[in-house]
């Protein structure tokens, strides 16, 4: 599956990334969304897969496309797959023109893909050298020496991103007694945890509440990475929320780590910048056509691919500059 879809989905990111790019800097978040959400729904309707949407934009009265169970592809007699997908992360970054915003797609045989519910959750994401020695009950700083230790690294060298909001003011704290930089975001944690387990890109872990969904499709790409996450659900004050994750088999106690939020096999993960980031650069646009930086992650075989690809507007020519 891998192999045969990694192209298609490839295209997918591209496509939904040249769309809301055309809405950088235009300061209405939910227009940026549609556009990459309408350009992803017209990509994936033509795929050779049976796919089901298990993590979407929402429940099926809340969007009108890309929600949770949805049916995408050409059907039957195609590959069954469950597809996660952000059409964009970072919707007030694109909105904004901040860095960092992204789209982005994971799919897996069914079953693959825990089907989240839409609620925070606490988390803790690693690179490779500190995969399976880090816990999140353990203290930050605790954290933080094994993660220096397996980088060879002082605590000192260490950046870690945190998401800017109220609730993190603790672990903020935290952070930097312990010695540690920050790079605090207003968005994009699941960008964030990918540059974790990238070297070169500056960041060497994520830690905070974020979105549960989210986390699921950071497990994904984790797994092709050889990275970690680790995550456990925040309770919800809203009883309804609750008691629907719930019946959803959730527990509330449980730290699921990266094979529990992604258990399928055989994953791909497909993501493109919209504007310039720590991972990926934004979407270039010059008279005929654009240019998109993406990554591509397979899990069997295990590959990692940067994709740099120029976009000629139908009936152009072009000159390629390097």
């Amino acid at each position: 599956m891998e192999m045969s879809l990694s192209g298609e989905f490839l295209r997918v990111v591209e496509q939904a990334a040249i769309a809301s790019a055309a809405s950088i800097g235009n300061g209405n978040r939910k227009h940026s969304d549609w556009l990459a959400v309408e350009s992803m729904r017209r990509s994936m309707e033509k795929l050779p897969i049976d796919g089901t949407i298990v993590i979407g934009e929402g429940e099926r009265d809340e969007a009108p496309m890309l929600y949770v169970g949805e049916k995408l592809g050409l059907g039957m007699g195609h590959p069954p797959i469950d597809i996660a997908v952000d059409p964009l992360e970072g919707t007030n970054l694109c909105a904004t023109g901040a860095p960092n915003a992204i789209t982005v797609l994971a799919a897996s045989e069914k079953g693959g893909l825990l089907h989240a519910p839409d609620l925070y959750m606490h988390k803790l994401c690693v690179g490779p050298s500190a995969k399976g020695q880090v816990h999140l009950d353990a203290t930050p700083a605790e954290n933080l020496k094994i993660i220096a230790q397996g980088l060879h690294r002082k605590v000192g060298e260490l950046t870690v991103v945190v998401l800017d909001r109220p609730r993190h003011e603790d672990l903020i704290e935290a952070i930097r007694t312990a010695g540690a930089r920050i790079q605090l975001i207003g968005d994009g944690d699941l960008s964030a945890a990918i540059s974790a387990a990238v070297s070169g890109t500056g960041i060497h872990a994520v830690m905070g509440i974020g979105g549960a969904p989210e986390g699921v499709i950071t497990a994904a790409a984790l797994k092709c990475l050889g990275g970690e996450i680790q995550g456990r659900l925040v309770t919800d004050t809203n009883t309804a929320s609750r008691e629907k994750a719930e019946a959803m088999g959730v527990d509330f106690n449980r730290i699921y780590f990266t094979d529990d939020l992604a258990p399928g096999e055989h994953i791909v993960f497909a993501a493109c910048g919209v504007t310039k980031g720590n991972l990926l650069d934004g979407v270039h646009f010059f008279g005929d056509g654009s240019r998109t930086a993406s990554l591509v992650l397979t899990r069997r075989p295990r590959l990692v691919r940067f994709v740099d690809t120029v976009h000629v507007n139908e009936g152009e020519s072009i000159t390629v500059r390097f």
